[in-house]
């Protein structure tokens, strides 16, 4: 008898120890990217430790090929003339890039960045004059294309002009989001919710609430007492929200509201009334990517790229000819207000 009870004491404790840990929840918060993150995770009787270092070393790693910012960075060389073999995130980030360049028909080019950095709003210096005098941005024009650049069998990163600037920040922080994830799923998490800058990836799901994830979306309006649009739940998607609501303009005639996107067909900036695109996809990289585009390519445009990208969910919040803000939800896509 004392053999049964010792048997069944401890099987009743291991299978306690086992609950405990699959319920336990790890909180990591911190910065990158010139911005912050935040990381959710559970994790069970197989999963390894992750720490702060090893989540640092990731986005490290990121910044290190991919970052404009720093004047060492991978990308920071190639852009200064240098011809060098890249590494596998930077070949990642330049064949994703690559697919939404051609689907979109050019609008979505990571290459604008001179242009971007003319106008003030990148890591090079602004050009004076430049909203006034159309031979400054047609001068830059000619080094704008993402046919200029190309990878050699050697993957060394070759441009037909020194000028063409690379800027990969409108897809890095998604694909950064990704690389942590893979962190955490390589260590046997199958719970997890990252966050950097407003971009999410969510896999599995919430394990204390038993149920999916739940991320918020801001509200583009501003002078809403409401700061929070609606919510999505996230099942092993990732979700990327871009949009320029925090600095658009009311026309006081009609009180419609607009934002400034620079158009990289034309170059100059392009004046449009879709405020947010929250894009939710299988990566993170993708998202965001998609999520730039849609800003470039205007409402309507956005829809008709939605409507041949079936595995894209979307919702697009713009303001009508009132100055009203609606909203275009994808089929599938649930809203949670």
């Amino acid at each position: 008898m004392k053999v049964i009870k010792f048997l069944f004491l401890f099987i009743l404790l291991a299978v306690s120890c086992k609950h405990k840990a699959v319920t336990e929840k790890q909180y990591f918060q911190g910065e990158a990217l010139g911005t912050t993150y935040h990381i959710t995770a559970f994790g069970d009787s197989i999963s390894q430790p992750v720490t702060e270092k090893d989540i640092d070393s990731v986005i490290e790693a990121v910044n290190a090929s991919l970052s404009t910012y720093r004047p060492n960075s991978l990308i920071s060389r190639i852009n200064k003339g240098e011809e060098l073999k890249v590494d596998e995130m930077f070949k990642e980030v330049y064949e994703e890039a690559g697919k939404i360049y051609e689907q979109t028909e050019g609008v979505y080019d990571p290459t604008i960045g001179i242009v971007v950095n003319a106008y003030g709003f990148g890591p090079g210096k602004k050009i004076p004059g430049i909203e006034k005098d159309s031979s400054i941005v047609d001068s830059l024009m000619k080094y704008v294309g993402y046919d200029l650049i190309w990878l050699d069998k050697g993957d060394t990163l070759r441009k037909k002009f020194p000028q063409v600037f690379i800027d990969y920040n409108s897809i890095a922080k998604g694909y950064a989001i990704d690389r942590v994830g893979k962190l955490f799923s390589d260590r046997g998490y199958k719970d997890y919710l990252v966050e950097i800058g407003g971009e999410v990836l969510g896999k599995g799901k919430n394990t204390l609430k038993n149920r999916p994830w739940i991320v918020a979306i801001d509200n583009p309006d501003r002078q809403s007492d409401k700061k929070l649009f609606s919510k999505i739940e996230l099942i092993n998607k990732s979700m990327a929200t871009s949009g320029n609501y925090r600095k658009f303009y009311v026309d006081k005639k009609t009180g419609k509201k607009y934002v400034h996107t620079i158009n990289s067909k034309t170059g100059y900036p392009e004046i449009s009334h879709l405020l947010s695109a929250t894009i939710i996809a299988d990566n993170c990289m993708t998202a965001d990517g998609y999520a730039t585009a849609c800003m470039a390519l205007g409402l309507e445009g956005c829809k008709a790229l939605l409507s041949k990208h079936p595995e894209l969910k979307a919702l697009l919040i713009y303001s009508d000819e009132k100055g009203n803000l609606k909203t275009f939800v994808t089929r599938g896509l649930v809203i949670k207000n």
